[in-house]
């Protein structure tokens, strides 16, 4: 997003915003009021303090307005509170943090008897970039006779997006429970993802998205609006369907989500509150999914630079890994940020490769195979397998 400069636009009008220019208008002026100064340079006593008293000054405050008053009353530019002011003026809120729920899967020894699962327990994940994340139970469970495994709601310890990990994270009880072998979040573990405060740019799509909201009338707009507004769903990743898929009135809402997609359950949030509670058009039969999923197998040979031990070899083969992961939208131990990938686009291996000889020095060469682009429609790539080969 290209930034106005705006000390050029005061320049541009007339108004000095360089110390010569100020000391220039000075000058201009004493001589405008009749006054005669005959040492005018740099070393002169007046000028000096002119340049302390006044000078200075307004270059402080220039600066004030030009780098933070101009740019934050605009919705391109704005940041922060100021931000949220101009939302506020078009009935926008900041989303704020929430917490991620979910179950997680417990599993004890023996089937015998009856075993009692107080509330509170702490499960954590290993170390990922130095943070472990906890989750705790959010109410008492049991095992009846017979039955070895059994689901168990729980919530994050706190806030964030990050907690929002991958099936098979969350395995540790720092905590041992007597009876009980193993605990894991399986496949659609997570029901309500968490979400970090919403970021300005996300904030400044909901906004720009309310000016064509705003007449009510219920267009793309006006439902983006309303989906956005829930917690983990971004403006930019709401996808629409027409063209009347169940019968006249009807179209689809494909939602993406970053963090790995959460139970049904949370998309019923969503349906009721346009579908049941009357938040849709006279006649609009408005259903809200979740994004597609293609699948896709992903193979890439790797030539590594010479004289690498085995070991530094099988790092980098594992960041690699863990970067190309990144890319198709899995959580990962890493902050890798390669280009995601993205539905009604084109994914390119090139930019990929390009990303990881950027990321990676160690990479003397690498080949994707097949290594055709990915040209996704009303979908995103998913990956079901992924092998990195080293010569």
């Amino acid at each position: 997003m290209s930034q106005v400069d705006f000390k050029k636009v005061l320049a541009d009008a007339g108004i000095p915003t360089t110390e010569a220019g100020l000391k220039a208008a000075w000058e201009k002026e004493v001589e405008a009021q009749g006054a005669k100064v005959a040492n005018t340079s740099s070393y002169s006593p007046f000028w000096r303090v002119m340049t302390a008293l006044v000078t200075k000054p307004v270059l402080w405050l220039l600066d004030f307005l030009c780098l933070t008053v101009l740019p934050n009353f605009f919705v391109k530019t704005a940041v922060d509170a100021w931000l949220d002011m101009l939302a506020w003026a078009v009935n926008v809120e900041r989303k704020g943090a929430t917490k991620a729920r979910g179950k997680l899967l417990f599993t004890r020894a023996l089937p015998d008897g009856v075993m009692e699962l107080e509330k509170g327990i702490v499960v954590q994940s290993a170390a990922i970039n130095g943070n472990v994340y906890q989750l705790i139970t959010t109410a008492p469970a049991t095992f009846v006779a017979g039955q070895l495994q059994l689901e168990v709601p729980v919530e994050a310890i706190e806030s964030g997006s990050g907690f929002n990990l991958a099936p098979g994270y969350y395995a540790i009880l720092p905590v041992p429970i007597p009876g009980i072998v193993q605990v894991v979040n399986k496949d659609g573990w997570l029901e309500s993802p968490g979400a970090d405060p919403e970021p300005n740019d996300q904030l400044r799509l909901r906004v720009r998205n309310q000016f064509s909201a705003v007449n009510q009338w219920h267009t793309d707009a006006v439902y983006r609006a309303m989906i956005s507004a829930f917690p983990g769903v971004r403006p930019d990743g709401v996808y629409f369907e027409h063209g009347a898929p169940r019968g006249p009135g009807s179209a689809n809402a494909f939602v993406l989500f970053d963090a790995g997609v959460p139970a049904a359950t949370y998309l019923e949030q969503i349906n009721s509150h346009i579908r049941d509670q009357g938040n849709h058009g006279h006649g609009d039969d408005l259903l809200a999914m979740v994004m597609p999923e293609v699948p896709v197998s992903v193979a890439m040979t790797l030539w590594p630079q010479p004289n690498l031990s085995a070991e530094q070899i099988d790092t980098l083969k594992s960041e690699i890994e863990l970067f190309i992961r990144a890319a198709f939208r899995e959580s990962t131990p890493r902050d890798y940020q390669p280009t995601l990938t993205y539905p009604q686009s084109r994914f390119s291996f090139s930019r990929l490769a390009e990303e990881l000889h950027q990321q990676f020095a160690d990479i003397a060469s690498l080949r994707f195979t097949p290594g055709v682009d990915i040209t996704s429609g009303l979908d995103i790539p998913r990956l079901t397998s992924l092998k990195v080969n080293v010569q």
